[in-house]
Parts: C-alpha cells; sequence; structure tokens
C-alpha cells in the first residue's frame, strides 16, 4: 500500500486533485454507502476535500480540512473500497487492490484539466452541459450552441447516471486491447450512443459495439445516425436476443427494458462469454408472477398489484443471487427516480467473487424453495450451476 500512499500524500500536499471516486467495496455488510466521490472546495477561504457518500437513496458530505484527506482517504482504502480512479491535471489514475492488498496503479492521460472550488456549485455531469455533444445534438436532446432543452432535461440526466455507472466500473474493464461491447434491446439507442460517445471519444478507448434490437426501422435509423456521427466502430443489428451468436467473446453487456425472460437470455449470453461487465435494467417480469406461492405470505400476494410488485422484485433478488453464484459482484442500484419509470433498478454486475459458492448456492435455493419458484435463468445456465451445489 506504500505506493498509493505516496501518491495521495502527493496530491493531496500539492493540492493537485480534481476529483477522485472510490467504489468496488471490499465487503458490504455494516457498510451502506456504495461509493464516495470527493473533490477539492474553498471554504472560509481555506482548501477542504468535501467527500460525498453515496447511498442508495441519498448523498451525504462530509467536508474534511486539507491536511487531514490523506489519512481519510487512505482509511477508505485500506477498509472498504478496492478501486480508485483520481484525476489531476497531470494524470488519471486508476486504482486496484486486491484481496491481498496488492496495489496497481495505472497511469493515464488527464481526462481533467483544472477544478472548481466553488462549494455552492452546479451538479456535475459526466457529459457536461455548455458544450454542443454532436450524438445530444442529433437526438434532439441539445441545441447547436450546448444548452439542454427544457423538454429533454430528464433524458440528459438519465444518461448521465448511465454513464456515472459506467464510469465506476471502468478499472473493471481490460485494458490494452479493443472492448467488445453488445446492447441487447438497444430501441431508440439513446444510452447506446451516450457509452459510445463517452468510451470512444472522452476516454479514448477502442470500441466495437453491436445494438441488436427487433425493430428493423428502428435500427436502420440507428445506423443511419451512427454514419453521420462517424462513430465507425458502432453498428446496429435486427435480431433477437436469444438467436444471437455472431462474437465469441464480449467485454460489456448492456441490456435496458428487455421484456420478462428477455432479460435472463441476455444474462445468460453474458455469463458463457464472460463478459467483464453487466448492466440490466429488466422490464415487465411475469416470470414469478404466476409461480409464487406461500400460505405465510398470503396477507401480500392476496392483493395483485402487491404481488406483482413483489415478484418483480424477487425475480431481480434471484438473478442478482445466481450471478454472484456464478462468478461477479453484483449491486442492484436505483437507475432513475420513480417519478419518471417505476422501471427504475439497474443490476450491474462486475466479474469477480462474491463469496463461498456453496453458502451463496443454499442461501438462493432456500428462497427458490420458499417461493416455490422455477426461474428462467437457473433452468438456461444449469450446466454453469452444479459445481455451486453442495456434495
Amino acid at each position: 500500500m506504500e505506493s498509493l500512499r505516496k501518491l495521495i500524500h502527493d496530491i493531496t500536499e500539492e493540492t493537485t486533485l480534481i476529483t477522485a471516486t472510490l467504489s468496488q467495496l471490499r465487503k458490504r455488510e455494516g457498510v451502506a454507502f456504495t461509493k464516495v466521490q470527493i473533490k477539492p472546495v474553498e471554504l472560509k477561504k481555506k482548501i477542504h476535500y468535501q467527500f460525498a457518500y453515496v447511498h442508495p437513496n441519498k448523498v451525504v458530505h462530509q467536508n474534511i480540512p486539507a491536511e487531514e484527506a490523506e489519512a481519510a482517504i487512505m482509511k477508505l482504502f485500506e477498509e472498504t473500497f478496492r478501486q480508485g480512479l483520481i484525476s489531476t491535471p497531470t494524470a488519471d489514475y486508476q486504482i486496484w487492490i486486491s484481496k491481498k492488498y496488492k496495489v496497481s496503479i495505472l497511469t493515464k492521460s488527464p481526462t481533467k484539466t483544472s477544478m472548481d472550488l466553488a462549494h455552492n456549485r452546479k451538479k456535475q455531469y459526466v457529459l457536461e452541459e455548455g458544450q454542443p455533444i454532436s450524438f445530444l445534438v442529433e437526438l434532439g436532446i441539445m441545441n447547436e450552441e450546448g444548452k439542454v432543452l427544457a423538454r429533454k432535461y430528464d433524458k440528459f440526466k438519465q444518461i448521465n447516471r448511465f454513464l456515472e455507472m459506467v464510469e465506476d466500473v471502468l478499472p473493471s474493464l481490460p485494458e490494452g486491447r479493443p472492448l467488445t461491447i453488445v446492447d441487447f434491446g438497444c430501441g431508440k439507442s439513446y444510452l447506446t450512443f451516450a457509452l459510445y460517445h463517452y468510451l470512444a471519444i472522452q476516454e479514448r478507448r477502442t470500441l466495437n459495439v453491436v445494438g441488436l434490437d427487433l425493430k428493423a426501422d428502428v435500427i436502420e435509423h440507428c445506423n443511419q445516425l451512427a454514419n453521420r456521427l462517424n462513430y465507425n466502430n458502432l453498428r446496429f443489428l435486427v435480431g433477437d436476443i436469444a438467436e444471437y451468436n455472431e462474437l465469441e467473446q464480449v467485454d460489456m453487456v448492456v441490456t435496458l427494458h428487455a421484456c420478462d425472460t428477455a432479460t435472463d437470455a441476455a444474462l445468460e449470453k453474458a455469463v458463457r462469454w464472460n463478459a467483464s461487465v453487466i448492466l440490466s435494467v429488466p422490464c415487465c417480469q411475469h416470470e414469478l408472477f404466476g409461480q409464487v406461492d406461500s400460505p405465510v405470505m398470503e396477507p401480500l400476494l392476496a392483493h395483485g398489484i402487491l404481488k406483482e410488485r413483489f415478484s418483480a422484485l424477487a425475480t431481480d433478488g434471484i438473478r442478482a443471487k445466481l450471478l454472484d453464484i456464478l462468478g461477479y459482484k453484483t449491486q442492484l442500484l436505483e437507475f432513475i427516480d420513480l417519478e419518471h419509470t417505476p422501471k427504475n433498478i439497474l443490476i450491474r454486475a462486475v466479474k469477480g467473487q462474491s463469496g463461498n459458492k456453496e453458502q451463496l448456492w443454499r442461501e438462493y435455493t432456500a428462497f427458490r424453495d420458499f417461493l416455490k419458484a422455477k426461474p428462467y435463468l437457473e433452468k438456461v445456465c444449469a450446466d454453469l450451476l452444479p459445481a455451486a451445489k453442495p456434495e
């Protein structure tokens, strides 16, 4: 950890930190927040560091004097987080800490060149307003001067929220080679274009991105837009999730609002590709509604609206637990505010062990059997699961 300590010391001593994001919890138990974002602020003409502790439904801020920042950051790395992304005017540093506390630090070209010390400044987005961004202009979210149109501000916030979640998993994506990404059920592809812009333009990664959807007219429109934008490594195909077999290896799988078990078909594909990152927002979850049967839960299940909501939540819980068993660390995150859509849970899974597989399997089967459920994802991944079962 000494190399990391020296880096943090130098950055805080020279006050060159622009932003830092600490993520990838070392353990979930007893930790209420999922990541910490750090930035310098000026308070009473002195430099402090604002620590934003991101909880599932809120953000808690703490302003720490500059002389205490090094110790506070190191404590978070030593006790809570395994990944970090630190931006300074001269370089970006991607940090990964193994279970045995072996530290890897990757130095990249800077993506930010200046800091804003104002304490009450406007929210900073991954895609900033004020400078025209070509794909946002083409999609009618920005005008040619870079101003976000009032009626499209919710979409602008949604895109940025999605990219914040992608930003968190950048250290988990392979380095030194092109990334292959598949977006199942891409639809009008707002987020597909955003993902391509962020990774290819802002992060300067070489990509091969495929968007897949059943609507031929939508796919044609998306291909035309990709051509206009000169997004040369982004293409859209008409096809079904379950039948897509063009690629042998994929690094990231995105599936947003794929209906019912189409989400599970995409998750199966991702697992068999050994994808490093999976981002999924499920939709129209009907499978468990007709399966759930528990006399103990009759006060809840007797009401259709409650049964529907419970079935959707149980489905996502089952998916997350199965992904844990299949070799991922899985989080369920709020994607967009409830007032915009009830489909507001995003499953984010990153390749890595979540614990003892036999224990995870026992927890899963106890829950599954209590509900008398027969999940689609378990059936299609049956050949990958026996190793997780107790003898």
